[in-house]
This record gives structure tokens, C-alpha cells and sequence, in this order.
């Protein structure tokens, strides 16, 4: 299994750090890399191989070795994806029960740290953008119903459509609040939506070779 380090995460630490919300953005990591343990968990429990762990931005990316097709890996594949959130959703839950016993933790800024980190983390990546949690489970779905071919149009439909709508949002948010931690995001997303467009066109130039054939 190889482990990569993708370098933007520096970058990403530097201007957090400028902003004086280095804290934040550590605490948002940890959870994350959680989030992917997750799927880690999810995929082996599934016995899947995991082959690559690789160090992002926004926490860690794992890829599985799948070395056989049938109707059911649609299913196996979205659990896995799932497993992320749910994993935040458990460790909020667990935490907000904890402090039904002990009131005095609700009103303390690590408390509504960890609570709100992991319910911003399980929300966010249920957000049908690909690659992101939700476009992977909608894409899955979808090839169930659709076939595959028309799920990675209508997933490259929906995933655009839904970031256009959450980039207008966030930029009266951006103008309201002043936080460049919406603008990294926001950026960052595009940056995968644009890395998913080529893949996409070129997915479709090759249809067109196959079929001139």
C-alpha cells in the first residue's frame, strides 16, 4: 500500500495560520482523517484491500483494489462512502450524550468544537459534488438504475449544477462573514470539479473513437 502527501496541504496550513485559524483547521483535519477511517474500516469489514492512503487538504483519501464486478459492488461501494459521515454523526452523537451527564461540558468551546466539527465534516461530504462522499454514492446509485453510462452524465450534471448554487451561497457568506476558510474550500472544490471535467471529456472522446470504429 502506498502513502502520498499532497503538497497543497502546506499551503493550506501557511494561510490558516496568517488568519490566526491554524486551530480550527487542525481540529477539521483530525476529524476528517476520522471521517476516512471510516471508510477504511467500512471497506475492510467489506474485505476490500486498501492500496493507496494519500494526505489532502481536507483530510485523507483512500483507495481500495477491486478486482471483481457484480451488481452488488454498487452497494458495497456506497456503504464504504457512507461509513465516512456516519462515523462523524457517531463521535457527535457520542459526545452530546456524554454531556447530557455532565452540563457544565455543554458550555465549553471544545464541546461545541468537536460537536459542530464532526456534524460541518458528515454534512458537508454528503454534498452530491464529485468526488466528494455524496457525488460517489449518487454516481453508484445511479449506475444501479441508470447503467453507467448515463450515470456519469447525469452525476457530471447534478455535481456542476449543485457547486454553481453552492458557490453563489457562499459568496454572500464570504461577504458577511470574511472567512478564508469558505474561500479555500469553495476554490478547492472547483479545482476537483475541473479535474473531473477532463476526466469526464475524455471518457467521452474515447466513447466516440469506440463507436466510429
Amino acid at each position: 500500500m502506498s502513502i502520498k502527501i499532497d503538497l497543497k496541504i502546506f499551503l493550506f496550513l501557511f494561510l490558516f495560520l496568517l488568519t490566526s485559524q491554524l486551530e480550527i483547521y487542525i481540529v477539521l483535519m483530525v476529524f476528517a482523517i476520522i471521517h476516512e477511517l471510516g471508510h477504511l474500516v467500512a471497506g475492510l469489514i467489506l474485505k476490500f484491500k486498501p492500496t493507496e492512503l494519500k494526505l489532502t487538504p481536507f483530510g485523507l483519501q483512500i483507495r481500495f483494489n477491486i478486482d471483481y464486478y457484480n451488481k452488488e459492488l454498487h452497494i458495497q461501494k456506497a456503504i464504504i462512502v457512507l461509513a465516512g459521515s456516519l462515523t462523524n454523526f457517531l463521535i457527535a452523537t457520542i459526545i452530546i450524550i456524554f454531556a447530557k451527564f455532565n452540563v457544565s461540558i455543554e458550555n465549553t468551546y471544545i464541546y461545541q468544537l468537536i460537536v459542530y466539527s464532526n456534524f460541518l465534516i458528515g454534512i458537508f461530504n454528503l454534498i452530491p459534488i464529485y468526488p466528494m462522499d455524496g457525488g460517489r454514492v449518487l454516481k453508484e446509485l445511479l449506475k444501479i438504475i441508470l447503467g453507467a453510462k448515463k450515470a456519469y452524465k447525469l452525476t457530471y450534471i447534478i455535481s456542476k449544477t449543485v457547486l454553481i448554487i453552492l458557490t453563489a451561497i457562499s459568496s454572500i457568506a464570504i461577504l458577511y462573514l470574511q472567512n478564508i476558510a469558505i474561500v479555500l474550500i469553495i476554490g478547492y472544490l472547483w479545482y476537483l470539479e475541473v479535474l473531473e471535467i477532463r476526466k469526464y471529456n475524455k471518457r467521452k472522446n474515447i466513447e466516440k473513437l469506440v463507436n466510429n470504429i
